[in-house]
């Protein structure tokens, strides 16, 4: 019962970001969530008591997932440059493959202001972003007189305008290609000419799939 319960709540999730993610948390509406969850109004309610709740665990899971992802690529890959570019690789490929991060990246955007609690994402994404471009410093991939917490806002916009742009555009179908375009145009200006190669190839190779063991 309790794995049937889960598998119930994750489809009323993906069904509520698969909603937000078309709608806007304006405009969808609990019946629309329904429909793309495929499960019944009792079932919805069961887990959620209102589309504000449903809301909000959307923005969790994805805020959850980013960050698995992330604690496995930077414990998996020992220079922060490195790990740095792919962390936008994987966060590129779960924006354009997985429901629960379109629809979180939706109303994350939508909700954020300076006085909405999850603005607070961003903070410490960049703060995320901060620590790996100082350690990239301290290991010499990144010239020392570049400030790294600079550098992480820009990051961080970048990431967040290349990936509005390519939905709008290509319904992010590009995102992967705009991406490696932003690191290319970015990197010569803050790495050391002899590190570049290696950190370019990455940027131009192949995605890795971070769920294998």
């Amino acid at each position: 019962m309790q794995e049937r319960a889960a598998s119930t709540r994750q489809a009323v999730l993906e069904g509520a970001a698969a909603s937000f993610d078309k709608f806007g948390y304006g405009t969808a509406s609990l019946s629309t969530i329904i429909k793309h969850a495929k499960v019944s109004k009792g079932a919805m309610y069961f887990h959620f008591s209102s589309k504000e709740e449903l809301a909000q665990a959307v923005i969790d899971a994805q805020l959850t997932m980013a960050a698995t992802a992330t604690a496995v690529i930077i414990e998996r890959t020992p220079k922060a440059l490195d790990a740095l570019v792919l962390v936008t690789k994987e966060l590129a490929r779960q924006l354009q493959t997985e429901s629960i991060a379109r629809g979180g990246m939706r109303l994350t955007l939508e909700s954020t202001t300076a006085h909405n609690p999850n603005a607070e994402s961003f903070d410490l994404w960049i703060h995320m972003i901060a620590e790996l471009t100082a350690r990239a410093q301290s290991e010499g991939d990144i010239a020392g007189s570049v400030d790294v917490t600079a550098l992480a806002r820009l990051i961080v916009a970048s990431f967040t305008g290349v990936q509005t742009v390519s939905e709008m555009l290509t319904g992010r179908a590009d995102l992967q290609q705009r991406m490696a375009e932003t690191w290319q145009l970015l990197l010569p200006s803050v790495v050391p000419r002899r590190r570049l190669p290696r950190v370019l190839a990455l940027v131009e190779g192949p995605l890795i799939d971070w769920t294998a063991p």
